[in-house]
């Protein structure tokens, strides 16, 4: 394309990416800068543009959206913002999911995480609320030493080679199965968080609790579904980083 219309295509989806980094700003500390997330996401945008390809099928905004929230999670990524301790905990909450988990062969109360953590219960549910925000890109990446991300594979990117199609759907089913598994009040902040996009305030109003016990749900469901497929994802697929 010509670079006038490279530079009109850009203009014309800014907006776009402001939305998202709102969107993706809404989930994370107050010390992470709007501006910052959409600075990167123009470059997510300008990618999007340079790469497109109309013969995919695919239309531009859906291929931008991808483009410039990866863009925006890498950076996040590659900052490190979490503190140490956070990340930490948030392992040790992992950790003891799974255990018991695998000793219950149920999906564990917080009662019993929190005796599997050997903590009372009123503070695991602080430790909930203060890695709240490291869930940024927590169902998008899954586990921390294998290598790429859940939505791009789930996206399509690498075009629909019969082994990619075939990632897709066993990933797919890993997830719903994990989905199923947990509670249902925390099936419910997961939908209305991450496919109806409210923010934790206005989910807090939907199911009339507080939204610091909805920021507790969310962050346990999360570690629920990042230890369930740790476990069932083959690591020879070389999936996720988070």
């Amino acid at each position: 394309m010509s670079e006038e219309e490279r530079q009109r295509l850009i203009l014309e989806n800014l907006p776009q990416v402001r939305l998202i980094a709102r969107r993706i700003q809404g989930r994370l500390p107050e010390n992470v800068s709007l501006e910052d997330l959409v600075s990167t996401g123009v470059l997510g945008l300008i990618s999007a543009i340079d790469n497109f390809d109309p013969r995919h099928n695919v239309k531009l905004k859906t291929y931008a959206e991808y483009k410039i929230r990866g863009a925006i999670l890498d950076s996040l990524r590659s900052l490190d913002w979490a503190p140490r301790q956070k990340r930490k905990r948030a392992k040790q909450i992992e950790a003891a999911i799974a255990v018991a988990e695998q000793r219950l062969q149920r999906s564990p109360t917080e009662d019993e995480i929190a005796a599997q953590l050997e903590i009372p219960l009123e503070e695991y549910h602080q430790w909930l609320v203060e890695i709240c925000g490291l869930n940024v890109a927590s169902l998008e990446s899954v586990g921390s030493q294998m290598g790429h991300d859940t939505l791009r594979l789930a996206s399509g990117e690498d075009g629909d080679l019969p082994s990619t199609i075939l990632e897709r759907a066993e990933l797919e089913r890993l997830l719903a199965q994990g989905i199923d598994a947990i509670p249902e009040m925390e099936r419910v902040v997961l939908s209305l968080y991450y496919h109806e996009e409210l923010t934790l305030r206005e989910i807090a109003q939907v199911v009339h609790l507080h939204e610091s016990r909805i920021s507790q749900l969310k962050s346990q469901a999360i570690l629920r579904l990042r230890g369930h497929l740790a476990q069932q994802w083959p690591m020879s697929k070389g999936m996720v980083t988070a």
